[in-house]
């Protein structure tokens, strides 16, 4: 058996998981390297995860790649980020689409430059037939901005007479959210070592599983995640029921 490969039972692997990649700055710190340097090495780590989670069993993998707190970072980050996103959908999105890989973002676009609109569109389209796995890049995304956004859909077709108010349910409200029609979210793993969810899915993640990652984004590997999903397995999910 391969190194890292198939870490639980099959049936104990999670369907989709989420992952808050946290540590890139603190990573080049520690070698004296620009911040920018350790966003470009979390790149590969992210090539490394989205390569192993067809082998693993996983389904769907959510990425908090920029968050809508992000753009409070010092301007010249901030833009090398963006370009580091356009370098990354230019050069992986065939790469994807012959791996069977389907990407979908979400997010607010309406602040992102047009041409990162375009290319995402593109992907999008490029990528849509993908089978093998769904990845889900969230860029300028916030958990809360999600569940406000819904919230008002849902208003605005009750003030118009489309929506009783009173057959609003949970399904309904999950299904105006930006990950309407993905698997529920089963696992979320955050890595650097903190240990916040950081306005991230936060409808999503009501009873998923939860892995702190000791290792910075940048040094997780694929025995990392193997790790982290091995965990996810050592672990019984009641949902609120109490077994005998």
């Amino acid at each position: 058996m391969p190194d890292g490969a198939d870490p639980t039972p099959r049936r104990m692997v999670p369907r989709h998981v989420a992952v808050i990649m946290d540590g890139n700055g603190r990573w080049a710190a520690k070698r004296g390297l620009p911040r920018l340097a350790g966003h470009r090495r979390g790149v590969e780590a992210l090539r490394g995860v989205v390569e192993a989670c067809p082998d693993f069993g996983v389904e769907t993998l959510t990425l908090y790649a920029f968050s809508t707190e992000n753009w409070r970072r010092p301007p010249d980050e901030v833009h090398g980020l963006m370009q580091l996103f356009r370098r990354y959908l230019r050069r992986e999105a065939a790469e994807l689409a012959e791996k069977g890989v389907r990407v979908r973002f979400i997010g607010d676009r309406a602040a992102l430059a047009p041409d990162i609109r375009a290319l995402m569109a593109g992907v999008e389209e490029r990528t849509a037939l993908g089978e093998r796995l769904t990845v889900v890049m969230a860029i300028n995304y916030g958990g809360r901005a999600d569940i406000l956004a819904a919230a008002r859909a849902l208003a605005a077709d009750a003030a118009r007479g489309a929506r009783d108010p009173a057959e609003v349910d949970e399904a309904t409200f999950e299904a105006a959210l930006q990950t309407a029609g993905l698997p529920e979210l089963d696992l979320v793993i955050r890595t650097s070592g903190e240990q916040r969810i950081s306005n991230f899915l936060l409808w999503q993640a009501a009873y998923a599983e939860f892995v702190f990652a000791p290792e910075l984004w940048p040094d997780f590997d694929r025995d990392a995640f193997a790790r982290a999903l091995a965990a996810f397995g050592a672990r019984e999910r009641r949902f609120g029921a109490v077994r005998a």
